[in-house]
């Protein structure tokens, strides 16, 4: 008994680096509470008196988890409120299962737009770019979750970051500054502050929104700071199609995105897509992606 609570308390120290990277794998706080889990179920069948490194060994463990779920998912579904066994899984008392509130705090803090770029990615490539662009992985240990060569996963980990990150958006020789703009255009929706939006927009503005199949148009400032105002609440900046945009995705599920045409420091016009088949054509890049954390500091522990 003392042995197992020992343990537990060992595990307990790493679990919420674990579950951090289990998330950004697959989207889902369900799956990614499971995939900690089956981590845990395997450390109490292990020999644990040969693994010198628990961190690095959990993180290996839950990223194969992690891995073979994806390869198996067959398509992207709204996860139910699961019901796990407490008596098979070292819980904590600020610990609580999956509810859809602690799920969109979970996906706000990793990020919406960041959780539709990554959900794009095929499952290798995923798992790659998560474990060294995120959490700093060496590729040699990378090599051993994925079961390819050191070659192939930086090749992998190169693929994923080009479709990540993309390039800089083509209409743009102030990235920062235009981001800047739109960051504060989100913030002034959400937070209802209508002086603020007509600030940000051209009195010429124009909205064009494909909401139920058709188009929708709004002309000038004041009708769109009308329209938006107190939305977007969960909407974050993104690259749409190589231009400057956002994407809306509660729970990390893209519900629409926007393009934005910024002219001498002041929005011009503004795309909403919300089709299902052009969301699904779009090109998406987040080139802000930050790390939570470096695996180097786990993988001491």
């Amino acid at each position: 008994m003392i042995a197992q609570e020992r343990l537990s308390e060992q595990f307990e120290a790493h679990r919420r680096h674990l579950l951090a990277a289990a998330y950004r794998m697959l989207g889902s706080l369900s799956e990614a509470e499971d995939a900690v889990q089956e981590g845990w179920l395997r450390l109490c069948r292990a020999e644990t008196e040969a693994i010198e490194n628990l961190g690095g060994w959990l993180t290996r463990v839950v990223s194969r988890v992690c891995l073979d779920m994806l390869r198996s998912r067959k398509s992207r579904r709204e996860e139910p409120l699961d019901t796990h066994p407490a008596e098979t899984y070292p819980l904590t008392e600020d610990r609580g299962w999956p509810d859809p509130e602690r799920e969109a705090l979970m996906a706000e803090s990793v990020g919406f737009a960041l959780l539709v770029v990554l959900d794009r990615l095929k499952p290798a490539e995923r798992v790659t770019f998560v474990l060294h662009d995120i959490f700093g992985m060496p590729f040699a240990e990378i090599a051993q979750v994925a079961g390819k060569s050191e070659a192939a996963v930086r090749k992998l980990a190169s693929r994923a970051r080009r479709r990540v990150t993309g390039t800089a958006p083509r209409d743009s020789a102030d990235l920062a500054g235009m981001r800047r703009l739109v960051d504060a255009f989100i913030a002034a929706a959400r937070a209802g502050d209508f002086d603020a939006l007509i600030a940000m927009l051209d009195p010429d503005v124009t909205l064009r929104d494909d909401t139920d199949g058709g188009e929708r148009i709004t002309r000038g400032a004041e009708a769109l700071a009308r329209r938006i105002c107190g939305r977007a609440l969960a909407a974050q900046t993104a690259v749409v199609d190589g231009v400057i945009g956002a994407v809306a995705a509660p729970l990390g599920r893209l519900a629409y995105a926007l393009k934005f045409d910024i002219r001498g420091g002041k929005i011009a016009a503004v795309e909403r897509i919300a089709d299902p088949a052009r969301l699904a054509a779009l090109d998406l890049h987040v080139p802000f992606v930050q790390a939570p954390s470096r695996y180097s500091a786990i993988s001491r522990r």
